[in-house]
């Protein structure tokens, strides 16, 4: 080999040491965001597979909660027909009532006066009456007539003794009634009201899983598109070829209550409260890096009315957090920045305290942080 092909030689190894030792940071990058949306399809996985077992859970509860209105509605026919029963024997009872009213109030004037004179007269009455017989012959027809006088009267008497009691009997009856239909009414109503409590949260159930199914769907879709364009790079990178796009990232919605918090410390005003309520304010000290919750890109970096110091990254797809009162900012606008990369330090917030101002967007709209950072023991 001569001079000459000695350095053409050296010269294309060190080039592709040179592109070797550019793609290692990009393919170690690469590598790491490969895994985590490995990580993250196989949690989505497992959360699928338990609103799969939930559902059959839920399918079954449903089916308990069909059978219980069907006997509900069942009951509630046989409740209408018990109250259609009823409504007439009280119509019938009501009627029989009156008449035996009309009837008492007819007999009664007629059997006060006959029992008035009887009391005037005393039993001597019947023996006038028969004394007062010329003929003795007539004495046998006479003492007939009497004792059918007096036979009649027992028999006036204790009719209207009866009807009294057939009354009474009659109005406890009507009123048991009553108290029965009232009862059965109730009965009626309360197997409507559980039937339609029955329904009503068995199609709240199936919404809501078919909600968490197909926002479980939706992630799982965006994670895998996101995995084939990091395995194209990763081959690109194998291949020894530069990647075509170095800008590969994750979605950030995949990952709702997996992001670590951006400083460690107390929430001193929740989302919704206050002045900045798109936010929250995490009480840390002073000096305390403030870290980036997922990869993006820095849309602003400095100084915002009302926010001091700010960083906005931006996550893609309408995504963004936001870290305010910083004391220091460590990142320039179109930077690239790695989850858990520092972008600031802590600093003093508007209320005087030592703390961070966070904020995250999603579809471009705030959102409370704590729905989306993992949850503290």
């Amino acid at each position: 080999m001569d001079q000459k092909e000695l350095v053409s030689a050296v010269s294309a190894v060190s080039a592709l040491i040179v592109v070797a030792s550019a793609q290692a940071p990009d393919r170690a990058r690469t590598e790491a965001l490969a895994r985590r949306a490995t990580d993250r399809l196989q949690a989505l996985q497992r959360e699928a597979d338990r609103l799969a077992a939930d559902e059959r859970t839920l399918i079954n509860d449903v089916r308990k909660l069909e059978i219980e209105r069907q006997l509900k509605a069942e009951a509630l026919t046989r409740v209408d027909a018990d109250a259609t029963k009823v409504q007439a024997e009280l119509n019938t009872t009501s009627a029989r009532m009156a008449e035996l009213e009309a009837a008492t109030a007819q007999q009664t004037p007629e059997l006060e006066a006959r029992l008035v004179e009887v009391y005037k007269l005393g039993q001597g009455r019947y023996l006038r009456l028969i004394l007062s017989t010329a003929d003795l012959r007539q004495l046998g027809q006479s003492a007939r007539t009497v004792a059918a006088l007096a036979k009649l009267d027992r028999d006036r008497i204790e009719a209207h003794a009866r009807t009294l009691e057939d009354l009474k009997n009659t109005h406890k009856t009507l009123e048991a009634r009553r108290t029965e239909l009232t009862a059965l009414r109730s009965a009626g109503e309360k197997a409507q009201a559980a039937m339609q409590r029955a329904e009503q949260a068995k199609n709240e159930l199936i919404r809501d899983i078919d909600r968490r199914r197909d926002l479980n769907a939706q992630l799982s879709g965006e994670l895998q598109a996101a995995q084939q364009k990091l395995q194209a790079t990763l081959r690109d990178l194998a291949g020894g070829t530069m990647a075509s796009d170095s800008t590969v990232s994750l979605p950030l919605k995949p990952f709702r209550g997996e992001f670590d918090w951006p400083v460690a410390g107390t929430v001193a005003r929740r989302f919704g409260r206050g002045a900045n309520a798109n936010g929250i304010e995490i009480e840390a000290a002073d000096g305390t890096n403030a870290a980036a919750i997922h990869d993006g890109v820095v849309a602003f970096a400095g100084n915002f009315s009302g926010f001091g110091n700010l960083v906005i990254l931006d996550h893609g797809s309408q995504s963004f957090t936001l870290y305010g009162d910083l004391l220091e900012i460590n990142v320039k606008k179109g930077a690239r920045v790695e989850r858990g990369q520092p972008v600031g330090t802590v600093g003093p917030t508007s209320s005087g305290a030592n703390g961070l101002y966070f904020e995250l967007r999603v579809d471009g709209q705030p959102v409370d942080p704590l729905q989306w950072l993992k949850k503290r023991p």
